[in-house]
């Protein structure tokens, strides 16, 4: 993979300074973002009287989450010219991530949602998306700054960009077709049905994006349902090209496969256990954990054990987003043998560096 270890100086970077001007990123990621308002009580959207306001977005929580764990990291994409433009943008930098190369839109609008504070794997679940027509689906080829894309040592796309518009679907066929000098191409795939309702296009597009790219993040169940496809070593003979192919398998953890000389190695990370407190944005914290773990030379085995550590982190809190552990606390955590990794039972709060981890 065209990502080795990094400096010494990066190494040792915190969150401010990630946007200085001159710097290479480490990570650019391109996606719509929206504000997320989240309900003051549990009940049906009907019933819930008051939000509160956040952000959401699968490559702004990446962006968000690699600059906490002290990466540079840059968030291209459009939002409109409107106050939730601002609070998106505004609040996105606060994290340490460059967004010099967000454009805004003064014709349309900046996509908001709703959803119910139940768990989203239940029936009860309800999310209300005002995207349609916002200024992020109206990305294309025109008008997306390509020199801010190629700007970092890698650029992280998600599948969701890709069902938004046709638009957004010609920027990502152009971006993952073959090119002289371009960086590492990072891909989730992040198959969601209800966007894929209605599209010129289908979902089996994902499949073509996911083979120009160079590391890949899939889900087990999300293969099966978008491409019909069963078990990880079927998915990977479908997706043969990324050198690095990440299949997310839920509790059961995940299946790398990398590829050297030509010849694939699998390796099994297990998941941890977790008491879990909101499943929102786990998937893209263990893609922030891995691509953590890349960017510094890490193993595989080390790769996949950042991402489930970095997931873990997210699944303790009720939002996308959370201050990930401590370098040196989630590397003493990933190079412990396998029985210890086995046991640990991570629950709210343990992140900090004055707690205890549990053991089962």
């Amino acid at each position: 993979m065209p990502v080795g270890t990094e400096t010494d100086e990066h190494a040792d970077s915190g969150t401010e300074g990630h946007a200085r001007s001159g710097t290479r990123a480490d990570v650019v990621c391109l996606g719509e973002s929206m504000v997320t308002f989240l309900p003051s009580r549990p009940g049906r959207l009907a019933d819930v009287p008051s939000f509160g306001r956040g952000i959401g977005g699968a490559e702004s929580n990446v962006a968000c989450a690699l600059a906490a764990a002290g990466h540079r990291t840059a968030w291209v994409s459009r939002v409109g010219a409107d106050g939730f433009g601002d609070h998106l943008v505004e609040t996105i930098a606060g994290y340490g991530v460059d967004t010099s190369a967000v454009r805004r839109d003064p014709a349309r609008p900046t996509g908001i949602y709703f959803r119910t504070a139940t768990d989203r794997a239940t029936d009860v679940h309800e999310v209300a998306y005002y995207r349609a027509g916002s200024a992020a689906s109206a990305m294309s080829p025109d008008n997306i700054p390509y020199e801010a894309l190629f700007a970092g040592r890698v650029l992280h796309l998600s599948g969701i960009t890709a069902a938004l518009s046709a638009g957004c679907l010609a920027l990502l066929r152009d971006l993952t077709a073959p090119r002289p000098g371009r960086p590492l191409l990072s891909f989730d795939v992040n198959h969601r049905p209800g966007l894929w309702r209605g599209a010129a296009a289908g979902p089996g597009v994902l499949l073509d994006l996911a083979r120009g790219c160079d590391l890949v993040f899939v889900g087990e169940d999300e293969a099966e349902e978008a491409w019909g496809l069963t078990g990880a070593g079927a998915i990977r003979a479908a997706v043969p090209q990324p050198a690095v192919l990440v299949v997310k398998r839920g509790a059961e953890g995940a299946t790398v496969f990398s590829r050297t000389d030509g010849a694939d190695t699998v390796t099994t990370v297990p998941a941890l256990c977790v008491d879990v407190v909101a499943p929102v944005g786990a998937g893209d914290a263990f893609a922030a954990g891995f691509l953590s773990a890349t960017l510094r030379g890490l193993g595989v085995r080390d790769r996949g054990r950042h991402g489930h550590l970095m997931a873990a982190a997210v699944l303790t809190v009720p939002g996308d987003l959370t201050d990930p552990p401590s370098r040196a606390r989630a590397d003493a955590l990933a190079a412990l043998d396998d029985d210890a990794w086995g046991r640990l039972r991570l629950g709210p709060g343990w992140t900090g560096e004055d707690q205890e981890v549990r053991t089962t």
